[in-house]
């Protein structure tokens, strides 16, 4: 809780000002049945030589109740400023500490777990912040102010005060006891939810293409209803407490009239002192009912703020190092006897993988489905470091880059083509901020994006929908690969991202990309056809290297290669 406590330090005047105020709304409003008390007792029972008291202790209510609304105005504010200004500053660190997570730290927690708690978490997090500044100070001291205002009335009467107050309290601490664990397993289960909204929402078209709608729609159901049925079995349990405490406080009341009747009869108490006592009763009442509501809020927030602190306590596993020159080596990229496995895997995904890609050298890399060719391009920008060998760059190991000085100079294109919400331009402009028209025209013609682009309404200033969804899958690949382009790069790597376009715009593509000579350039592909041409291609087979060297030495000397090969341009006989 104190990463948390370190946002609102920027609203410390507000953080203390709203209680305070809060206090000194309570302060006056305990002196209400006092005021009261003194208009029954030296005004009412007094006939017509108790009015002027009257209108005198009228007016003195009336200062209360001015005084009250002020401070209660000016508190609300000044807690809403704080709770607002905390949960802004809380989800602008949590972000950019999600940024700064390595991938494996964001595969392991899920992107359905970060979007949770950056949203309906800190959303939580902010009510309580809310809650507490205008309660936590308030109902504490209206309950025991009220006991102690009721000693200043009559001792004997305010005992029951003091046994009401314990018991209450320990009913409240009972039932947070058993709620605070069952409100963190609601956010969990609010996770999976959330979870399944997503996958359905990203695969809608994979879903309805193998009519899959009912049985997601199952699915759905089954999850949400059982989110439901475990918030209506915590909201149960924190139901049982306004009636607790209405039962408690109301068997006092009864136990306090009946009293009081008894020493009125005694001329121990007056008739307005009695009624001063059932107006801190429920005094007492009203303010155990705001207390359950700030406890189910607080617990709620509790819960949630320990799962915001649990992402804020990750630390990136991926350590950036300081050097920001390059080493003096021909040697574009280097893969020593690499080796590399994911969090928790059982076995290496790449193995033993060792290579050099001289600067300008075109590399292709093929294999089979899961054999690690992106593993491998993901090792050379450190999207995953290695966990065996070295992977160096300009002849220098990539760990002792300052990671974005690394990245920097390759230009990557994922096997996803994604762009963002936005225009053509500003999407190229991701590449590099001070690109001129000059380069990004030059990027969309390598990337033969030009002629699309230049038939839209509004050219390269056209808006984009957020991934790209008013676009082809050839167009959004295009649009990436002229983003990295824009970039100008050392390294280009480009992973299965000519896949969804026509053999003709793939080979004019192959054509431009070879006319970058002093950019190394990495190709990965099913298609025999995009890495044939390559001065080295790299084969792979389940994670470990079958073959390296050109087209027709691996035709003839690599089973691996051959089997691809064959399998995309040898027409077989009957």
């Amino acid at each position: 809780m104190k990463r948390l406590g370190n946002y609102l330090k920027e609203y410390k005047v507000e953080s203390v000002m709203a209680p305070l105020l809060k206090m000194t709304e309570a302060g006056f409003e305990l002196f209400v049945p006092l005021v009261i008390a003194s208009i029954i007792d030296n005004g009412i029972n007094k006939g017509s030589d108790g009015i002027n008291h009257i209108y005198k202790m009228g007016a003195v209510l009336l200062f209360l109740a001015i005084i009250g609304l002020i401070c209660a105005i000016t508190a609300q504010y000044f807690a809403a400023k704080a709770a607002t200004g905390f949960s802004c500053s809380l989800r602008h660190g949590l972000f950019e500490h999600i940024q700064k997570l390595s991938f494996t730290e964001i595969d392991q927690k899920g992107t359905s777990t970060l979007i949770t708690r950056m949203t309906s978490d800190v959303n939580q997090v902010q009510n309580g912040v809310n809650m507490v500044l205008r309660l936590f100070l308030r109902s504490p001291i209206i309950v025991f102010g009220a006991m102690i205002m009721a000693f200043t009335v009559d001792v004997k009467a305010a005992l029951i005060f003091v046994v009401t107050i314990p018991l209450l309290t320990v009913a409240v601490a009972i039932i947070m006891y058993i709620t605070i664990p069952m409100y963190r397993k609601v956010q969990s289960k609010l996770d999976e939810v959330l979870l399944l909204t997503r996958e359905n929402l990203t695969g809608a078209r994979v879903v309805r293409a193998f009519c899959k709608e009912e049985d997601e729609i199952k699915t759905f159901n089954a999850e949400s209803d059982a989110l439901n049925d475990l918030q209506i079995y915590v909201g149960r349990i924190s139901a049982i407490m306004n009636p607790v405490t209405f039962i408690i406080v109301n068997v006092a009341t009864v136990v306090l009239i009946y009293t009081g009747a008894v020493r009125v009869d005694m001329g121990s108490l007056t008739q307005g002192q009695v009624v001063a006592l059932v107006n801190y009763m429920a005094q007492i009442l009203i303010e155990l009912i705001k207390l359950a509501n700030l406890i189910i809020t607080v617990t709620k927030a509790i819960a949630c703020a320990n799962r915001i602190e649990a992402v804020l306590e990750t630390e990136s596993s991926m350590i950036s190092g300081q050097c920001t020159a390059d080493g003096n080596s021909d040697i574009a990229v280097e893969f020593d006897n690499v080796s590399m496995a994911y969090k928790d895997a059982s076995e290496d995904s790449v193995s033993g993988l060792s290579f050099r890609a001289m600067k300008g050298e075109t590399i292709g890399i093929i294999g089979g489905t899961g054999s690690g060719k992106t593993t491998i391009v993901n090792m050379i920008p450190r999207f995953y470091d290695a966990t065996a060998g070295v992977v160096r760059v300009n002849g220098r190991d990539v760990k002792d880059y300052d990671i974005e000085t690394l990245r920097m100079k390759i230009g990557n294109v994922m096997q996803k083509a994604v762009l963002f919400k936005g225009t053509i331009r500003s999407n190229l402009l991701w590449g590099n901020e001070e690109a001129t028209e000059a380069d990004l025209i030059d990027a969309l013609k390598i990337s033969q994006s030009y002629d699309f682009v230049s038939n839209m309404a509004n050219g390269i200033d056209e808006e984009i929908t957020q991934g790209g969804k008013n676009l082809s899958g050839g167009q959004r690949q295009r649009l990436s690969i002229a983003r990295a382009l824009v970039r100008k790069p050392e390294i280009l790597i480009l992973d299965d991202s000519s896949s969804a376009l026509d053999y003709a715009t793939e080979s004019k593509l192959r054509q431009e990309l070879s006319k970058l000579k002093n950019v190394t350039k990495f190709i990965i592909s099913q298609r025999t056809s995009s890495i044939m041409h390559s001065d080295k291609i790299i084969v792979l087979d389940d994670g470990n290297v079958a073959g390296v060297g050109k087209h027709d030495w691996l035709l003839e000397n690599c089973e691996v290669y051959k089997e691809i090969y064959d399998s995309q341009f040898v027409k077989k006989t009957e």
